[in-house]
């Protein structure tokens, strides 16, 4: 009796397994779907991901405004682009 119930309890456990599995991939497909139809919406509109106006915290001032200050640059070596400064330059 009892050798012929772990293969049934075997089989019920892999039909279990199988099914959680094909579940998990739906949603994963579900998923995947939604992402790409939201990305198509998001390159054919111009605001933000968000729907509101974002700003980097360090560009604010202790007041929640936009600072004026100048603001650091990195070049990098492999960039073409010509420098735009503002100063004259040491060379």
């Amino acid at each position: 009796m009892l050798t012929s119930f772990f293969p049934v309890l075997y089989g019920i456990a892999v039909l279990l397994l199988l099914w959680q599995a094909f579940r998990v991939m739906g949603r994963g497909l579900g998923a995947h779907q939604a992402l790409t139809m939201n990305s198509v919406k998001r390159t054919n509109s111009t605001e933000d991901r968000t729907g509101r106006l974002t700003v980097h915290p360090e560009l604010l001032d202790q007041d929640g405004r936009i600072t004026d200050e100048e603001l650091l640059t990195v070049r990098f070596s492999g960039d073409t682009d010509p420098p735009h400064s503002t100063e004259a330059s040491a060379e």
